[in-house]
């Protein structure tokens, strides 16, 4: 991947500074940060914010508390959110993960195969882009989404998406959440095999998501961190999670871990 423009944090006022750069698919983009959040979450710790309609996992309120500590709080008509209010259209959303919502799916076919009642919510949380239409819905946004399930890269895979979107004039800024919950026993030998396949994808340690704003940017800087770089707790997500410490957003991480324990 080429190496494009900085990435940047966002500084007193809003205003974003210089830092490293998100690469594109061609070099013709220029990705900068603008905003960014990263949580970790463990079982025992205390509850995420619970999300009206969503129940049993801690998919999706962990996808909704990382927005908000990236965006802020949605804002009102008369009091828009400073980032994503002045782009309703043009903000584009993408998710990566590899197992998605493993908690959900898992419980609604251990309900099907014992004979159980079927809750239908599960059947309508158990799609990623449940839990992203519900954020649009909130912020008001109604530019493209995108969900990515990819069994090795999932990261680079989301960058590369935002990359090709900030190539369209009508998208200003990209929202990249990359979500993965702590491996189940299925998942961990869904995760097993992979490995088993030469794949280096592998779990957090904990539940965690990394939320990163881009948009486009100026002069060229330092590349995206390098596979391998970043927390190795974060599994497969370390590479964004690092961006987003370079980013000068590491008290970020520090802060959201230390308060969920």
């Amino acid at each position: 991947m080429t190496p494009t423009a900085p990435v940047t944090p966002p500084a007193a006022g809003g205003r974003p500074a210089a830092g490293p750069a998100v690469p594109t698919a061609s070099g013709a983009g220029r990705p900068r940060v603008v905003a960014a959040a990263v949580v970790s979450h463990r079982d025992g710790t205390p509850e995420l914010p619970v999300v009206p309609g969503f129940v049993a996992s801690a998919f999706n309120p962990l996808v909704r508390e990382t927005v908000r500590r990236c965006l802020g709080e949605p804002g009102t008509p008369e009091s828009p959110n400073a980032l994503v209010g002045p782009h309703p259209d043009s903000t584009a959303v993408v998710l990566t993960t590899v197992a998605g919502d493993a908690t959900t799916s898992d419980l609604a076919s251990q309900k099907l195969v014992s004979g159980r009642v079927h809750n239908p919510l599960l059947f309508f949380q158990s799609v990623t882009t449940s839990i992203v239409g519900h954020l649009c819905i909130e912020y008001g946004l109604t530019g493209a989404v995108n969900c990515i399930a990819s069994d090795s890269g999932a990261g680079e895979a989301a960058l590369e998406a935002a990359a090709l979107l900030l190539r369209d004039a009508t998208v200003d800024q990209v929202l990249v959440i990359g979500v993965e919950l702590a491996a189940n026993p299925r998942t961990e030998a869904a995760f097993a095999h992979l490995a088993a396949r030469g794949s280096a994808t592998e779990p957090p340690a904990d539940d965690l998501a990394v939320a990163l704003l881009l948009r486009r940017g100026g002069a060229a800087g330092p590349g995206v961190p390098p596979a391998g770089a970043g927390p190795r707790e974060a599994g497969h997500l370390a590479g964004l999670a690092s961006l987003a410490g370079t980013a000068g957003l590491a008290g970020t991480v520090r802060h959201s871990r230390e308060e969920e324990r």
